[in-house]
């Protein structure tokens, strides 16, 4: 653990929320330029849509092996050298001439997203300590929190106004700036830990509960995702909003995230999976709704808000709930990413299937039914928990 004051424990973990931001922007910032690629890219928006099924199974299939085998090493040169490949497959994507070199490009990152974000996370934890476990993975999610009010948004504005490609243009230089920044200021981490084998680590999913709160994170952000994907879509084409209105309306979006995050911070300390299921609810409300009542002012911006709260709430809740669960390990860290990420990876696959069966409007009702059916694992889960161990409150 990092030893000082407190201005020397906050540093690290703002430089990494900083990073941080460039990280998950570059992994969101796709959905609000899914219409103006599958154009360019001759694509319909569903196919545009695998490019998010894509680099969200990547993540799953290769994050914990590879976070596994990395967390031994000197985590400044890993993070600067996580920095500088999102800068060359940004770079990559900027210049794409076709979906299968921008495929290619959105796998590069795949492989670095889920390395950064759990040593990340557990390097928050370590320097704050566990009893505030919560409060520090949600300050290194403050950088997840602004790639959604920040990142996507302008990201989108800048496409309208500039051509997507231009927005990764940026996001590339954003990157580079970001991996200097850490080689420059960031402090070299080196936990005093004995190396443990990747299989002993993976050990940890023989426990019932820990693979529950995985799946539980993979079905909330399935029902998440599966109407998340494709936003910008309805916005458009059921709100019949242009796409400079649609950038500013995801900044709106994101900013409720701001209260999100807060909250999400405190409530995982109190009751993880209670504070799941408080947030869960809300959110499918807002998600289900939305197609109904986009062309509505009050009732659009009610739905976006509620949605937009629930949501970043959900991303600092459901990663805390599965660090306190594998006492905030790397793997732990890595499997809760995996889970995410087949979730999101599921939602774009479920939300395309949708509207090419049923149309876009019909994405909001399934989103739901796949919420419904997370909130019931909740419930579940919370029972194996007390049945196991009565004396602990979830």
């Amino acid at each position: 653990m990092i030893a000082g004051k407190d201005g020397q424990r906050l540093l690290p973990i703002i430089l990494l929320s900083a990073a941080g931001f460039t990280v998950l922007t570059t992994e969101f910032i796709i959905v609000g330029l899914l219409p103006a690629m599958a154009t360019d890219l001759h694509v319909s928006i569903p196919q545009a849509g695998l490019l998010v099924t894509l680099f969200a199974f990547s993540v799953a299939l290769f994050g914990p092996p590879l976070t596994a085998h990395l967390a031994q090493f000197e985590r400044k040169r890993l993070f600067v050298t996580t920095l500088s490949l999102f800068a060359l497959s940004n770079a990559l994507a900027a210049v794409a001439p076709n979906f299968l070199v921008m495929a290619f490009a959105r796998f590069i990152p795949s492989l670095a997203l889920p390395v950064f974000w759990s040593l990340a996370s557990e390097t928050a934890v370590q320097i704050m300590g566990y009893e505030r476990a919560g409060k520090a993975i949600s300050m290194v999610g403050f950088g997840v929190v602004l790639a959604t009010i920040f990142g996507i948004p302008i990201g989108t504005l800048i496409a309208n106004a500039y051509g997507w490609r231009t927005a990764f243009a940026v996001l590339s230089l954003l990157a580079l700036g970001k991996a200097l920044s850490l080689q420059l200021f960031l402090p070299r981490m080196t936990f005093q830990k004995e190396p443990v084998p990747v299989l002993t680590q993976m050990a940890i999913l023989r426990d019932p509960t820990i693979v529950g709160h995985v799946l539980l994170s993979l079905a909330i952000f399935a029902g998440m995702f599966t109407g998340y994907t494709y936003l910008a879509d309805t916005l458009e084409r059921i709100g019949g909003f242009d796409g400079g209105i649609v950038g500013w309306i995801l900044l709106g979006f994101g900013g409720m995230g701001l209260i999100g995050n807060w909250l999400g911070g405190r409530m995982v300390d109190w009751s993880p999976i209670g504070a799941t299921v408080l947030f869960a609810v809300p959110m499918a409300l807002g998600i289900v709704i939305l197609a109904q009542v986009v062309k509505m002012y009050g009732p659009a911006i009610v739905a976006l808000s509620v949605w937009g709260i629930a949501q970043s709430a959900l991303f600092t809740i459901c990663h805390a709930r599965v660090m306190k669960a594998t006492q905030a390990t790397p793997i732990g860290a890595s499997l809760n990413i995996s889970g995410c990420n087949i979730g999101i990876g599921l939602g774009a696959i479920i939300g395309g299937r949708v509207i090419d069966h049923f149309g876009l409007s019909h994405v909001g009702y399934a989103a739901g039914f796949v919420i419904a059916f997370a909130v019931s694992l909740a419930a579940l889960l919370a029972f194996m928990s007390k049945t196991s161990n009565p004396c602990t409150a979830n």
